[in-house]
């Protein structure tokens, strides 16, 4: 049996990205995977890396001390989704805390030689699900840092043998026969997965 790891950034149950959170692992279970559901603000995830956290970043071991159950989760996995809605042309607060506080050295990542090195290679597939509240457009002027930062670092310190990016655009003025076919897409493409 694959262990896919699924990080979900939205605090509203009745959300769309709850809907898409569902439908991925409700998907994922369907095809045999073990889900690991890390619903971050169910969990009560803090974000916030503290002032001891960030002195002992470099600290390889005890650095993991105050996140080590989530590294345990990560280390778990063979298969990371990521569910999450673009705000303010980003990850959600409590998401980017999450990579912050635990994709630390020695486990996202590790230095040989002054240069990082891959960590996360045990991770076969990688994929994102996200909603833009903006058109296309809007987000391809603005840079689409989220598309970034998944398909360069995410996907760099992971090396996928598959992955994913999908997205919903526009999200503010999509109807609902747009959100049932991107429901639709994000099934099909967890079946794939």
């Amino acid at each position: 049996m694959t262990r896919a790891m699924v990080l979900f950034a939205h605090p509203c149950a009745e959300s769309f990205s709850a809907a898409l959170h569902r439908r991925v692992c409700d998907t994922l279970s369907a095809r045999g995977w073990e889900v690991d559901d890390c619903d971050l603000y169910a969990e009560g995830f803090a974000p916030v890396l503290s002032a001891a956290e960030r002195r002992g970043y470099h600290d390889i071991g005890p650095n993991l001390d105050p996140v080590a159950e989530h590294v345990a989760r990560l280390r778990a996995a063979e298969a990371l989704v990521l569910v999450f809605p673009v705000w303010n042309m980003g990850y959600p607060a409590i998401l980017k805390g999450f990579l912050d506080r635990v994709f630390l050295p020695g486990v996202s990542f590790r230095m040989e030689n002054g240069q990082t090195v891959p960590n996360l290679t045990y991770i076969r597939r990688l994929a994102a699900v996200t909603t833009y509240g903006g058109s296309r457009w809007r987000t391809f002027l603005a840079g689409d840092p989220p598309r970034r930062l998944v398909t360069r670092h995410l996907r760099y310190i992971t090396r996928p043998e598959r992955f994913r990016f999908l997205a919903l655009h526009d999200m503010n003025r999509a109807t609902q026969a747009g959100r049932e076919a991107f429901l639709t897409r994000v099934g099909r493409a967890m079946e794939a997965f």
